[in-house]
Parts: C-alpha cells; sequence; structure tokens
C-alpha cells in the first residue's frame, strides 16, 4: 500500500467552506491513470489534481480528473492548485508568473501576492471557438425545466470552447437560473436532434443586484451529469467561454468585459466568485482570462494499492 499526501482547497472564495472543493496530490509518484481516475472517485469532488515533474513545456506538468473522466484543462483545478504549489513552496513567494502543462498545451498563470502571502490568481485560457446551437428552444426549455418565457430571445443556446467545450443558455431571470432540473434523457434527445454533443451546459442570467466595484455580475449554474458531476459550484473553465459569449453577443460592452464577476454555487450553499477578464481589439477576442482567490482548508492522506 501506498500513501498519498494531499491538499485540500476551497476555490473561487476568500471564506472556507465556500467555493468549489478541490484535492491537489503534489506528491503522486508513479500511481498509473485508472488509479487516480479511482482516486478522484473516492474523494467525490469535482475534480482533482495530480502533480508530476515538468517535460520542458512549462514549470509543472498537471493532470486533472473528474469523477467521470481526464480533463485536458479546467479553471478551478488550476487556480486551486496554483494556491496549493505556493503553500507547498514549489511556486516560490513573490513569483509573478508561472506555467502549467495540461492536456491542451502549456497554459500560464499570473500570481498577486499581498503582505508575502498569495492574494490572487489569474489564469490565461484558449480564445474561444463558437460551436454548434440548439435551435429548438420548446425542447431545449422544456428538457431544462423551464419554460420557453424563461429563455431570453435573441440569443444562441451555443456551443463554445476555451479548451473544454460547453453548451450556454442565457435565461431571463435568477429564478429561472434557480429552477433548472435536466432531465438527462429529455436533454440528450434534444441535443441529438439539433445535431450536437450533449454537454456540460452553463446557465447564467445579467438580471438581478450588482456586485460592488464590478462592472457586469452574472448569476449562474453549471449542470454536467455526463462528467459525473451533477453540478459544479464554481467551473472556472466554462467561465472564459462565458465571457466571450457577453462581449460577442453585446451584452456587456468591451470596456465592461474586462471586469465581471460570475456568481456561482448560490443554489448550493457553496457561493463562488469567479473573475473573468476578455480583452478585445476591433470587434475580436484578444485574450481570455479566468481568477480568483482560494482557501487552504485541510490537508491528508489517502491509502491506496501499490501499482
Amino acid at each position: 500500500m501506498s500513501i498519498l499526501r494531499y491538499l485540500h482547497v476551497d476555490v473561487f472564495t476568500s471564506q472556507p467552506l465556500e467555493g468549489n472543493q478541490l484535492a491537489v496530490f503534489p506528491e503522486p509518484g508513479t500511481i498509473d491513470t485508472p488509479m487516480m481516475q479511482a482516486i478522484t472517485r473516492e474523494m467525490n469532488f469535482s475534480e482533482c489534481t495530480f502533480i508530476f515533474p515538468p517535460t520542458g513545456r512549462g514549470d509543472i506538468k498537471m493532470r486533472i480528473f473528474t469523477p467521470g473522466e481526464e480533463l485536458p484543462m479546467a479553471g478551478h483545478p488550476t487556480v486551486g492548485s496554483t494556491f496549493a504549489l505556493a503553500a507547498e513552496g514549489t511556486i516560490q513567494g513573490g513569483c509573478t508568473d508561472f506555467v502549467f502543462e495540461l492536456g491542451v498545451g502549456p497554459t500560464p498563470v499570473s500570481l498577486e501576492w499581498r503582505e508575502g502571502k498569495l492574494w490572487f490568481v489569474w489564469m490565461t485560457q484558449k480564445l474561444p471557438k463558437f460551436g454548434a446551437a440548439i435551435d429548438d428552444r420548446d425542447s431545449f426549455a422544456s428538457a431544462v425545466g423551464v419554460s420557453k418565457a424563461d429563455m431570453t430571445d435573441g440569443f444562441p443556446i451555443q456551443e463554445i470552447s476555451c479548451g473544454v467545450p460547453f453548451m450556454f443558455a442565457r435565461l431571463s431571470t435568477r429564478r429561472a437560473v434557480d429552477a433548472v432540473s435536466v432531465d438527462r434523457k429529455a436533454f440528450t434527445q434534444c441535443c441529438r436532434d439539433a445535431g450536437v454533443e450533449p454537454l456540460p451546459t452553463f446557465f447564467f442570467t445579467t438580471d438581478g443586484p450588482q456586485e460592488a466595484g464590478t462592472a457586469q455580475t452574472v448569476y449562474s449554474r453549471m449542470l454536467a451529469p455526463t462528467f459525473g458531476i451533477a453540478e459544479d459550484p464554481a467551473t472556472g473553465g466554462a467561465s472564459g467561454p462565458l465571457g466571450c459569449y457577453l462581449l460577442h453577443y453585446g451584452i456587456v460592452s468591451a470596456d465592461a468585459a474586462r471586469n465581471i464577476v460570475s456568481l456561482q454555487g448560490v443554489q448550493m450553499k457553496r457561493p463562488s466568485r469567479i473573475h473573468i477578464s476578455i480583452d478585445s481589439k476591433d470587434g475580436a477576442i484578444t485574450r481570455v482570462r479566468v481568477g480568483g482567490q482560494s482557501v487552504i482548508v485541510g490537508r491528508g492522506e489517502l491509502t491506496v494499492p501499490d501499482v
């Protein structure tokens, strides 16, 4: 048997017991892919990360798993693992730039420090790819438990990816976002009828009060049964594409797109604040960043069979 050390991090929050939980294994040794997948199912968080020596394309290699599958990129694991590696001393105090080797390639993060402690992390994501849309709004609304009146006219139900694809649906009110309940069978059929893959789906609205000091607050939920996640309290990998959707479809201005907060996880009683900054020039998106804070709330050991 082997004993693996891990750090328990709450991500996209400055308060313990909020945000999205993450287990970071800083010294996984020689465990194989099936064991990493089994460990992630055992931990039962949205994701776990496993840290390995770099291969020459970055400062560290990291693999990311949900309970259902490995991901090539994800936001809350990248931001949370940055805080964990700073606590471990792998990232030296005062370091402002660090590069993770992920499945999508080298992924840079920028670090901000206050009083000698890591305070905030920005992750740079790939530029967006806008994919297929679901045109049958009646079928989609029925599959996700809202009325057609809850759908916002003029805005597509569309796939967007900044490394990992998600489906995005704008709803009219926070009440409608809270009411979403996906019928997996009906949703899968709706997607197949539209000729698109059933994807994790991000529901959002710009309705409601705004966060102090931000240009735009988005109220959001992300449901991903295909990832083994009924609902995710904070989804950094979807937040970059969300900002791109908001800018691309004119919901926010170019200036406002540099300062967005997505308020996610409220329905789960794990409120998370994901900061989004989208740069553009002459109408074209030139940089996508997602950032936030994290809190280390625990450390532990997991005993696993040798492989």
